[in-house]
């Protein structure tokens, strides 16, 4: 489990994809990139449940997207220090790299429901029906921003 992305780009094969996560209480939100990671796709928003069966649901995504790093959102404090929803993850990610076996980067999610919600005023993404969920445009942007930062 890294924080640095250039640590976690060193890590990475020349091609695959890669997955971001949105994690909250109740939901995960899940974006993926295509092999040469230029293209960020979110593609679902799962209902959390028991460990095993989120872990399951999220290997199948791997399986299915051959991903071969993993991006999740960390929640850090506006002053940059990690409050107890930052530790959580934290946790929740060391047990996933581990059940998963892959590379694992936390990426700072600050202001992402921020990034969703003004693209959606702009056009830039459609406005969600009532009731649909954007989990996955969040786990969207924190993939985004870690390419960014990869490249950089």
């Amino acid at each position: 489990m890294l924080d640095r992305p250039c640590d976690f780009r060193d890590l990475l094969p020349p091609r695959g994809s890669l997955l971001g996560l949105d994690m909250s209480q109740r939901r995960i939100g899940v974006a993926g990139t295509d092999v040469e990671r230029r293209l960020v796709t979110p593609l679902v928003t799962l209902q959390r449940d028991k460990w095993a069966r989120d872990c399951g649901r999220l290997a199948g995504l791997v399986k299915e997207r051959e991903a071969v790093g993993l991006v999740l959102g960390l929640p850090l404090n506006m002053d940059d220090s990690e409050g107890p929803a930052a530790q959580r993850m934290r946790d929740w990610a060391r047990n996933l790299g581990k059940a998963l076996r892959l590379p694992l980067l936390l990426q700072d999610e600050r202001l992402t429901s921020s990034a969703v919600s003004f693209a959606i005023e702009e056009g830039r993404l459609p406005r969600p029906r009532k009731g649909q969920l954007l989990d996955h445009y969040a786990a969207a942007v924190i993939l985004e921003d870690a390419l960014r930062a990869m490249k950089g």
